[in-house]
């Protein structure tokens, strides 16, 4: 990644998009290197600029965000795709995760909060507005109650890791450890790794060990698709 951040911005409104461009121009280490109104000329345009970063609206013409999020990290890995959209909804936010979108936002984000998830996925990390991470929960809340056992979907937290989940994951997952499937549980809820260290009481170094660990037994490139696999989805 270069000293600044380079971004392109892909919305089909174009009062979104000039919003957009000059409010993050206005942040030091960002670049906004180009501009798109469509998913098919957003892929093009990474494509050629390789970008750090792709802000990605969902619903676009031609081609929409999910697909062309699938696009660019095929054929341009290197750009991080963070999903920028009006829509929150359980079916989109799956869709964008298996497309290999590394963060999910919706557009009532603040100035702060964009940015800071912008510097989160172009360093690798994966971020979830408030409104998206319920809707994560959600989807857990449902995976948990198909567990046998009463109150299953009760003892979901968003601070622990779920034993309910847990019990899916293994069942799903059986070459994950006890303490990998903990890790996991509490990864599929977009939680950091210094939340889950707090929640499990031991080091980040060691929590980044157990994530490793279960990503090469998942065959999952990063944190967004164990998301979309461990949400029921393949990720591939």
């Amino acid at each position: 990644m270069s000293a600044r951040i380079r971004i392109v911005i892909a919305d089909d409104q174009a009062i979104v998009r000039d919003g957009l461009e000059t409010v993050l121009s206005l942040v030091p280490d960002f670049e906004v290197v180009g501009t798109a109104a469509d998913g098919a000329a957003a892929v093009a345009l990474i494509a050629q600029l390789a970008p750090d970063v792709a802000l990605m609206d969902l619903r676009m013409p031609l081609l929409d965000g999910a697909s062309a999020t699938a696009r660019v990290t095929a054929e341009t890995p290197g750009t991080a795709v963070l999903v920028l959209t009006t829509f929150a909804d359980d079916a989109d936010i799956v869709a964008a995760l298996r497309a290999g979108a590394r963060g999910y936002l919706t557009k009532d984000a603040g100035r702060a909060e964009l940015a800071a998830a912008i510097r989160a996925v172009a360093a690798g990390q994966s971020t979830f507005s408030e409104p998206v991470r319920g809707v994560l929960l959600g989807r857990i809340g449902a995976l948990a109650e198909a567990v046998p056992g009463p109150d299953a979907a009760a003892r979901l937290t968003d601070a622990d890791a779920d034993p309910a989940l847990e019990e899916t994951l293994a069942a799903r997952f059986p070459a994950l450890t006890a303490r990998e499937r903990e890790v996991y549980a509490l990864v599929v809820q977009g939680r950091s790794n210094a939340e889950i260290a707090a929640a499990l009481f031991v080091g980040v170094s060691t929590v980044k060990t157990h994530i490793n660990a279960l990503f090469a037994k998942l065959g999952a490139r990063d944190r967004a698709q164990a998301i979309a696999m461990g949400l029921g989805s393949t990720g591939r």
